[in-house]
């Protein structure tokens, strides 16, 4: 399986499992639970989520989901900028793992670059780290500039990921952030791998993924994981899509494909602001 490491030696599957609007629609609450459970049985132990999505409803069924087997699962959430004052923080921190059923967080991320000082949110972050309620603690949608602010904040270089938007039409953070990220040795997250199922309907995705016998959404994630160091997180609402994906881990892409892929969906060729979702 292929694998990403953090700096702090924990390895992580480099297919995990978005939950961006799960818990939105009850009706689909016991698919979204058994998804996700099946995801961990594949292998797929890293599930992200956050107090935004759908207000806390989407860690409720991530918790209902991990109940019996939370010690197999790298749960990561996040605190809303606004929220992420020192005592702001703590507080979110708290009713997310309330809302989460568990007594920590392997990785706790600030949503975006907020109001409040990057000193108050990491001191909070240091703290929930010393009384056990995080882990290891990381950023998301921040663009070269910020994680250069980051750095120079006292404590900063702690930073364990930056989860971004990446896929095949937003390859923006191939100019600057990656290879700033890669030098550091800092792992990306992906999120929205497969565009929020847009990507799934571009009929040269779909064309290619025919000739190599894979879906489109194979293919797609497989492109985004081909490197080391990027950590994918589809979300996946049924048992079939899961497992789907799941075969991902088991693609190796080929040079003439990765050619074909930068020929139907180009590299970026001049610097971009973060494309954000």
């Amino acid at each position: 399986m292929k694998t990403v490491t953090f700096a702090h030696q924990d390895v992580v599957p480099a297919l995990g499992q978005g939950t961006w609007y799960m818990g939105d629609d009850p009706s689909r609450k016991a698919d979204e639970v058994a998804s996700l459970r099946r995801g961990v049985e594949l292998g797929m132990t890293l599930i992200d989520t956050a107090e935004m999505y759908g207000s806390g409803k989407s860690e409720r069924v991530v918790g209902e989901a991990i109940a019996p087997i939370r010690d197999d699962v790298f749960l990561v959430s996040k605190v809303l900028p606004f929220n992420a004052s020192h005592e702001g923080t703590l507080e979110a921190c708290k009713a997310s793992l309330s809302r989460l059923g568990t007594d920590r967080l392997d990785l706790y991320l600030l949503h975006w670059p907020g109001p409040h000082p990057l000193e108050e949110t990491i001191a909070a972050f240091e703290e929930l780290q010393q009384a056990g309620k995080i882990r290891h603690w990381g950023v998301s949608n921040f663009d070269p500039n910020d994680m250069t602010e980051l750095m120079s904040t006292q404590g900063g270089e702690q930073v364990a990921t930056n989860q971004v938007l990446y896929n095949l039409t937003r390859r923006g953070i191939e100019w600057d952030l990656l290879p700033q990220s890669q030098e550091d040795g800092l792992p990306i997250m992906a999120y929205s791998p497969i565009e929020q199922a847009r990507l799934l309907s571009r009929p040269e995705l779909k064309s290619l993924a025919s000739d190599l016998d894979l879906t489109p959404a194979q293919l797609a994630l497989a492109w985004v994981i081909r490197k080391s160091g990027i950590v994918a997180i589809p979300k996946a609402g049924t048992v079939a899509h899961v497992e789907e994906n799941a075969r991902t881990l088991e693609i190796d892409l080929t040079d003439e494909t990765l050619s074909e892929l930068d020929r139907l969906f180009p590299p970026p060729t001049r610097a971009t602001s973060l494309a954000i979702l």
